[in-house]
């Protein structure tokens, strides 16, 4: 019966993961392609939508701890979820931040062509799709390809920021639309820090090895 329970955590697991997944992705293609209608599904739908699920998946991993009273690798395993639950949660969070400054940013005039942007999406949507994978497979060697990942997106971080001051310092005019653009790039690159502290709870579980630890916001 635990094992069924098990299975169906699980599966939400996913099917929250993959509506985040669905948060961030319709962000960036709305702020790349001017996409209004979408930026505002993201912000106004999509954001409860992610914060029923984060409700729901607690009253579940807590009424399995109630219930069946689990032990050792279960155990873990249900903590884990609640944990990841809450890293989800937050990410929706970040995803939202993406569609407020992209609905401000498809108003006005582009700084600059939009290429690192993309990039560091295709990346974190990947890393996170794949953290969710590691999860359910117990996938170590996944896991940490994910964790490799993330210097990847803090590279494209700091070549955005670098370009953003450039254009800050020689037109002023570009400041507000640049520090929006710059909140697009870090609310991406937290995304990606909490999906690299998924990968390396599901070493820690596997493997029972702790490596360096992600602090964020």
């Amino acid at each position: 019966m635990l094992e069924e329970k098990i299975t169906e955590l699980k599966k939400e697991i996913v099917s929250y993961a993959s509506l985040v997944e669905g948060m961030i992705a319709k962000g960036i293609d709305g702020f790349v392609n001017k996409k209004s209608e979408q930026i505002k599904t993201v912000i106004e739908k999509e954001e409860v939508k992610a914060n029923n699920f984060e409700i729901s998946m607690d009253e579940l991993c807590t009424s399995l701890i109630a219930q069946f009273q689990p032990r050792a690798r279960d155990l873990r395993f249900i903590l884990m979820i609640l944990k990841i639950n809450n890293d989800l949660e937050r990410m929706a969070d970040h995803a939202v931040n993406i569609s407020q400054s992209a609905a401000f940013l498809i108003e006005k005039p582009m700084v600059k062509r939009l290429i690192d942007i993309p990039k560091m999406s295709e990346v974190v949507i990947a890393m996170l799709k794949e953290s969710i994978t590691a999860l359910i497979k117990e996938d170590v060697a996944l896991a940490k390809d994910v964790c490799a990942k993330d210097s990847l997106v803090d590279d494209l971080r700091d070549q955005i920021i670098r370009e953003l001051i450039t254009f800050m310092v020689s037109d002023s005019s570009t400041i507000q639309r640049s520090l929006h653009i710059l909140r697009v790039a870090t609310n991406l690159e937290r995304i990606a820090d909490l999906s690299t502290n998924i990968c390396e709870d599901i070493i820690f579980m596997v493997e029972g090895k702790i490596i360096k630890h992600h602090h964020q916001d």
